[in-house]
């Protein structure tokens, strides 16, 4: 037998059939085409809908895959497979560390105090035993956070470089969009605070800002679905600066957020106010 088998050529598609597709074949993602034409796309909402109602109710960024499948650039199908590497294996340790941290919450644990401030786990015997919950909240709130968020944001990031038009007419939103605009703003607020990734959000939106002023030069102009995400950022950016405004003077959060950038978590807020308020009300 021969060391090595010669691989037969793919056979041509007859002219007007349609182009072949599988895994032996070349995919969507696979090498970067050449884009000179721009691909107006009318206003996704079964997108933007799924994707806001499934990341509410099934938690951050599930339908991440419908994202990379209407993306009007093509991606490179090594970028999508380190993403998603990515994606999968934050989204892992950050359920891990979630699942215990819940569990904590149930037992007393405080999310507005460090771990070694909380009452309940100063008792902890032997000592060694904070040092493992610390690794345990390094993992969470760092690293599984880095490995979430960044892949998420770039591949966002990317869709919306394809969401250019020469036509104005194609530069406006329908009334789903605008209905749609709230829930989503109001998702990516939840991402941003308690994620706590404003610089990540805040660099990705500038970027989008730049690319914006750059094409216009162009004279091009985002179509419905760049105009959604861009205004949704921006709605977002309005939210995240309520909530500071709001909670500015707080002198124990204050305290759990130290530096120059104060962004408290909502979850912190809610041990350190709201459920005060409920055992209150349940001992009543």
């Amino acid at each position: 037998m021969q060391g090595a088998a010669r691989r037969r050529p793919f056979p041509a598609a007859a002219p007007g059939s349609p182009q072949p597709v599988g895994p032996l074949y070349p995919g969507r993602h696979g090498a970067v085409k050449n884009e000179d034409t721009f691909k107006t796309s009318p206003f996704h909402f079964d997108l933007w809908f799924y994707f806001t109602l499934q990341n509410w109710v099934l938690d951050f960024g599930r339908p991440i895959a419908m994202l990379i499948e209407r993306s009007p650039k093509t991606l490179p199908r090594s970028m999508v497979y380190v993403s998603i590497i990515m994606f999968v294996m934050g989204a892992s340790i950050h359920l891990v560390g979630d699942s215990v941290n819940h569990r904590l919450i149930f037992s007393g644990y405080q999310h507005h105090l460090s771990v070694r401030e909380n009452p309940i786990i100063k008792n902890l015997k032997p000592e060694t035993l904070i040092d493992s919950f610390e690794l345990l909240y390094y993992y969470d709130e760092y690293l599984g956070h880095s490995m979430w968020y960044i892949p998420f944001f770039l591949i966002l990031f990317i869709y919306f470089t394809g969401c250019f038009t020469p036509v104005e007419e194609e530069s406006r939103m329908p009334v789903a969009a605008l209905l749609l605009m709230g829930p989503s703003s109001l998702y990516y607020w939840y991402l941003v605070t308690e994620g706590q990734i404003f610089i990540l959000y805040i660099f990705t939106f500038f970027a989008m800002m730049a690319l914006v002023m750059h094409q216009k030069r162009k004279g091009l102009v985002l179509d419905s679905n760049g105009l959604f995400l861009f205004y949704s950022f921006i709605i977002t950016l309005v939210l995240i600066a309520v909530w500071v405004v709001w909670l500015w003077n707080d002198k124990i959060l204050r305290k759990k957020y130290p530096g120059v950038i104060y962004i408290p978590e909502p979850w912190a807020f809610y041990t350190l106010h709201m459920n005060n308020l409920h055992a209150a009300k349940e001992s009543l």
